[in-house]
């Protein structure tokens, strides 16, 4: 006998009672149920249709019917683990290749970008045998105690910075160190690094790697300036070590130029690439992608790497799924054509509101920087909270990230529209307008 569906509120009682308080919601004070979603819209428990303009794990839709398909039809045949041979493990490596450049030709398969960044930094540091990392302040690369103490985000709030962890400043050209009035920012951050790098040397360090999101998200949704890469890869290679690219939020076609984020950066191409997140459009896939040469320092060891889940038929045909798709509905040029047209909305909004302060994006990875002085560009935190609660009472999904939770961050499913961008943007503009009169 199917049991009666629970109402919200006995929910929300058992959630408290049984899982961890860390674990949060979003809107704790009036969370919503989420019970089903199609595309690029989620349905609460009485029906009411949700916009999503966050939910960058659906990367093609919430529930694609291909994606699903694909899923169902392989767990009636086999789900098991890489010792066996199957098609779908090489045929899925095979796809991901193509969109890659040439040198990164090796794959890994695991289950989670935070399992994903772990190996890169096992991989870095047996290729190396160096031990200490350079990662950008505000980064945040996954939940292992081995990635909290390489993510200032969360490693300020805990223990603390180990000495094997060296921090930059985040290549924020907005209200970082060095801002758009600057003739080279792009170098003067990668002299930070190389700074870092000095001094780390003068205390007999060694660096294994310069970790980095290609697209700082938690940061605030961050566009480093072009060559930053470039140079700082020059610096960590000088000092022989590898430069990780950590494309879990942003990878597959998000910022519709380029399939990959790090590929913004003219001719850069990482050492290694971490996958994760939308790779399997809602099902726990990840991979790391690098050289042979990386691979085969780490197979040196003669220690097996095996990842129970890793690569398995059933998460392998969801990725060439997903890659399908992507490509069938042609969501990265998609993501290109509706991402300008929204930051074009955007830009619009902030000629007309002291409110918004910057305006950046790639493709449908959008930030808008909420300020409370447009001189001092101080955070509008309070602002930006109260803004993305507005929008919950509207029936759009959206959220905050950046140091002062008062960036609005846009990374919806890629099938997100231009008549989506529209309702938001009209909603945004209504807040905001009114926020402005003092009436909210």
């Amino acid at each position: 006998m199917k049991a009666e569906p629970r109402c919200r509120l006995e929910t929300l009682a058992l959630r408290k009672q049984l899982i961890g308080s860390s674990c949060r919601l979003f809107f704790p004070e009036d969370p919503v149920k989420i019970t089903r979603a199609k595309g690029q819209y989620m349905y609460d428990e009485n029906g009411n249709k949700y916009l999503d303009c966050i939910n960058n794990v659906a990367h093609v839709g919430h529930c694609h019917p291909e994606v699903i398909r694909a899923a169902h039809q392989q767990n009636q045949l086999l789900n098991t683990n890489s010792r066996y041979l199957h098609d779908n493990l090489v045929d899925y490596a095979q796809r991901l290749s193509n969109t890659l450049p040439e040198k990164l030709c090796t794959f890994y398969f695991l289950n989670s970008g935070s399992e994903a960044n772990d190996l890169a930094l096992r991989l870095a540091r047996q290729y190396t045998k160096h031990e200490d990392v350079v990662v950008i302040d505000h980064a945040y690369h996954g939940h292992l105690t081995s990635l909290i103490d390489i993510s200032p985000y969360k490693f300020r709030n805990l223990d603390g910075q180990k000495e094997w962890v060296h921090v930059v400043p985040l290549p924020d050209t907005y209200r970082g160190l060095f801002r758009e009035d600057h003739k080279d920012p792009a170098s003067a951050y990668a002299s930070e690094v190389k700074k870092i790098i000095d001094q780390g040397h003068q205390k007999n360090r060694k660096f294994a790697a310069f970790f980095a999101e290609s697209l700082p998200s938690v940061a605030g949704q961050i566009i480093p300036p072009p060559g930053y890469f470039q140079k700082v890869a020059e610096h960590i290679h000088k000092a022989g070590g590898v430069f990780i690219a950590d494309e879990i939020q942003v990878g597959f076609g998000r910022v519709g130029k380029h399939f990959w984020a790090f590929q913004l950066q003219e001719d850069f191409i990482p050492d290694i690439v971490t996958m994760g997140k939308p790779i399997g459009n809602g099902h726990p896939v990840s991979c790391v992608a690098t050289t042979r040469d990386i691979a085969e320092a780490f197979s040196a060891t003669g220690v097996e790497y095996f990842n129970t889940f890793g690569g398995n038929p059933v998460s392998c045909a969801i990725g060439i799924a997903v890659l399908d798709v992507i490509e069938k509905e042609q969501l990265q040029d998609h993501a290109l054509q509706v991402g300008s047209f929204l930051m074009e909305l955007l830009h619009q909004q902030k000629e007309k509101h002291p409110l918004i302060g910057d305006v950046r994006g790639a493709g449908l990875f959008i930030g808008v920087d909420l300020v409370q002085d447009q001189t001092e560009r101080s955070p509008a935190t309070k602002e930006a909270e109260l803004i993305t609660t507005r929008l919950k009472e509207e029936f759009i999904m959206l959220s905050t990230d950046g140091p002062g939770r008062n960036v609005l961050k846009f990374k919806p499913p890629l099938c997100f529209n231009t008549k989506d961008a529209q309702l938001v943007v009209d909603k945004l503009d209504k807040i905001l307008t009114e926020l402005e009169m003092g009436n909210t």
